[in-house]
């Protein structure tokens, strides 16, 4: 089988390999800097045919007649151009075009580029975010992923300040997230508001919420496929940032010879950034107390990228990054991560061929260690690598077949001691072995993606058979059905249980084999965690400015695995006749989310409108009990509001609502003296006198989450003032967070007996200067 998986790509590139003709194809790129345009429209005139690029600028058409012919290219705000291409018969043809930007803007253009993608692909849950769309969402403060993030349909965050994100009813541990190929284990700062990734260098990032195709895999919830864009391959460019929060900085350069159109073929960037937050707070937030005392938290980004290509539009990548990120509650207690790695990736177009050919490596390793309780320490690290290779053929306008290998290799290594002073240690060497094979069928009114990959677990010995499908059909021109499915595996556990409400340490787990013998008295004979996935909905393009899109779900994960808590015993003889729950390292449940969200957004010219109403459940069995996590949120409202004032649109002001109805949590029944039933010596004592002897004070518990929290809700804004000054752009920024200072809860602290509250109001203060 796995001889199979390897040797099929290789196979289907050889029959493609041959020379191949009457197909144009190329690239277009932005003269100012030479960076892809994605979604531009290329025509032939004359032959009825046409294309739209992808995100690296690319497009091809086939089954054009040879000869010369007239090619028209446009995008929105840029010059239309005509360019003459000659097509052959024995092999492609392929131009570049470089389009210049218009003096029209491109925000006082009415017509979506979205929708015209949105007739030829499936789109089910999934949103495309770019710099532009995250810093429309916002609100508040620094433009950042992590903000955007809150703001789509299903996602639920629970906290900022060591809160996590949740997709649509799966854990972060089910995220798959790919920074330019690469796996990035924690994208997530401590403090809620920041992501590691920083806008300026984003190209794209896909977030795909249920249902994603066949070419992701090893995770069963969601993915976030994030991309950068190339560095200025025409100009020295920089960027300086700084805000209360924080400070950034960015240089790009080309480099080399530049050709006739002044772009070079070479480019680098650098971008960094650090917060001083920690030092910043009793100077501009004194009044803010969180549970760790203040605002301690601390982060720096580093991320660089190197790109070359050749004059027939084939590039390599060489980047690499070092995110780290701290809350020091002093000298000796903290909890501090750092995530490190590098990586290549590359894109081929042969001189040939219709294939276009992708392909990257890369290394990362992350490591957190904990000490925030001294008598619990805590530390987690992996280190692995992934590389693959996909191969994508077009056939007509938007057909196309999409194939490729991935392999994934990580050590993972866990050390942990309990409350009762017991300690868990693992450390595993694993391999993933995927193949997949995709396919995307277009006609007027269907839009069908088939999709199979196949998962092999080395260290587990499985190997798991994921069938997708996709499908929209278009009822009208500006109404659509669509829906996706497919089956869902990974191995990857998360060294803390989802059953946390605050947790910082987020560590990892691989290759769990100690687990019980059986669920509800059914045997397990799988080590894997599972998931089925089922999404279908609707979509309306209402007249020129609005957009409503209507989801509905169902993630049945058939198996999760987590780490067992009640672990009271050994695993060792001695205890075999103690249940398997007081004695395995390991627990299996079950969980079941599903829900429905509706979306409506509202675009024309100075003004931007979005509404999310998402209702959802998520439930677990452990096998004793069904019980709601502690991210299961009911209802969820978000609303953003854009507006650009002023004549000449330099003033930009967002704002952001939120509303959630509270989480579940765990009450306190009452307390009770905890005695240990220890001598001096801290040997069991059957003569111990209970009566006499004071025990510190235990929580007894009620029933697991079964109360729920107060409904939360907060307000953002911002107000920017952008000009284009001779030298460079100009931005100053105001805002906050929570504007009305509404006391949200965070969790109650049983041992202190205190409410402890969300963040509460925070002005902050930005500017930013760009050449």
């Amino acid at each position: 089988m796995r001889n199979l998986i390897l040797f099929l790509p290789f196979l289907l590139f050889a029959h493609t390999a041959t020379g191949q003709g009457k197909i144009l194809r190329g690239f277009v790129y932005e003269k100012d800097g030479g960076a892809p345009i994605p979604y531009a429209n290329i025509v032939i005139e004359g032959d009825r045919l046409g294309a739209t690029t992808d995100f690296n600028g690319y497009f091809q058409i086939s089954d054009v007649t040879v000869g010369l012919k007239e090619v028209t290219v446009s995008y929105l705000g840029y010059e239309i151009i005509k360019v003459e291409a000659r097509v052959f018969k024995n092999k492609p043809a392929s131009i570049k075009v470089y389009l210049e930007e218009s003096v029209e803007m491109l925000n006082t253009v009415d017509i979506n580029v979205a929708r015209l993608q949105r007739k030829i692909k499936v789109n089910t849950a999934v949103v495309s975010l770019n710099p532009k769309n995250i810093e429309t969402f916002s609100a508040g403060g620094d433009p950042d992923l992590m903000k955007a993030l809150a703001v789509l349909p299903g996602v639920v965050t629970t906290g900022d300040q060591g809160g996590q994100l949740y997709i649509r009813g799966g854990a972060p541990i089910q995220n798959l997230v790919l920074l330019d190929g690469m796996i990035i284990y924690n994208p997530f700062h401590s403090i809620g508001f920041f992501s590691v990734f920083d806008t300026d260098v984003l190209q794209e990032a896909k977030v795909y919420t249920a249902g994603f195709g066949a070419q992701y895999g090893s995770r069963n919830s969601s993915v976030m496929d994030i991309t950068t864009r190339d560095g200025n391959r025409s100009k020295l460019k920089a960027k300086t940032y700084a805000s209360t929060y924080m400070s950034k900085l960015l240089l790009e350069a080309p480099i080399g010879k530049k050709d006739a159109n002044g772009i070079a073929n070479n480019s680098l960037f650098i971008s960094g950034k650090t917060s001083y937050l920690r030092q910043a707070a009793p100077i501009f937030y004194p009044y803010v107390q969180t549970r760790f005392g203040g605002l301690p938290f601390t982060f720096s980004d580093i991320y660089g990228k190197f790109t070359t290509q050749n004059s027939s539009g084939s590039k390599m990548s060489a980047k690499a990054f070092n995110f780290s990120d701290a809350v020091m509650l002093d000298s000796a207690q903290g909890i501090q991560w750092n995530s490190s790695g590098y990586g290549v990736n590359f894109l081929v177009i042969p001189p040939a061929s219709a294939t276009l050919i992708e392909g990257d490596f890369a290394q990362s390793s992350y490591y957190i260690e904990s000490t925030e309780n001294a008598d619990q320490p805590r530390s987690s690290s992996i280190n692995g690598f992934n590389g693959g290779l996909n191969f994508t053929y077009f056939l007509g306008k938007a057909d196309e077949i999409k194939y490729g290998i991935d392999l994934i290799g990580y050590n993972t290594r866990f050390d942990y001691t309990n409350s009762l002073g017991l300690k868990l240690n693992q450390e595993e060497n694993t391999t993933e072995l995927g193949g997949y094979f995709n396919y995307r069928k277009v006609t007027p009114l269907l839009v069908l993606e088939p999709g199979l990959r196949l998962h092999y677990y080395g260290s587990l010995s499985e190997l798991s058979i994921e069938p997708r499908l996709g499908i929209k059909y278009n009822i009208t021109e500006d109404f659509r059905f669509k829906a996706s499915g497919g089956r869902y595996s990974q191995n990857l556990v998360a060294a803390n249980s989802d059953r946390d409400v605050v947790n910082l340490f987020y560590g990892f787990l691989s290759g769990a084999t100690d687990l019980p013998k059986s669920f509800r008295d059914r045997p397990i004979t799988s080590k894997l965690q599972k998931a089925a996935h089922g999404v279908a909905g609707f979509e309306y393009d209402i007249g020129k400015y609005w957009d409503i899109n209507l989801e509905s779900y169902v993630k049945d994960f058939s198996q999760i695995t987590n780490i067992n808590r009640n672990k009271l015993y050994n695993d060792i003889p001695v205890y075999s006749d103690r249940p398997e729950i007081l004695r395995k390292d390991f627990i299996v449940e079950r969980g079941l989310a599903y829900g429905y969200d509706a979306v409506a957004k509202y675009e024309r010219g100075r003004y931007y409108l979005w509404a999310v109403y998402a209702w959802s459940k998520v439930t677990r069995d452990d096998g004793v009990q069904v019980y709601n996590p502690n991210f299961d949120r009911r209802h969820n409202i978000n609303l953003v509001g854009n507006a650009k004032l002023g004549k000449d649109e330099k003033w930009f002001l967002s704002v952001r609502w939120n509303l959630g109805t509270g989480f579940p949590f765990t009450p306190t029944q009452g307390y009770y003296p905890g005695i240990d039933f220890l001598d001096d010596l801290g040997n069991p004592d059957i003569d111990f006198d209970y009566t006499t002897a004071n025990g510190d004070p235990s929580v007894l518990y009620g029933d697991l989450n079964s109360k729920r929290l107060p409904t939360y809700h907060r307000l953002d804004a911002s107000l920017k003032y952008a000009a284009q000054l001779k030298s460079g752009k100009f931005e100053l920024t105001f805002g906050a967070t929570n504007i009305y200072n509404r006391e949200n809860i965070f969790f109650y602290d049983r041992v202190s007996a205190e409410r402890v509250n969300q963040l509460p109001i925070m002005p902050t203060i930005s500017t930013s200067f760009a050449f």
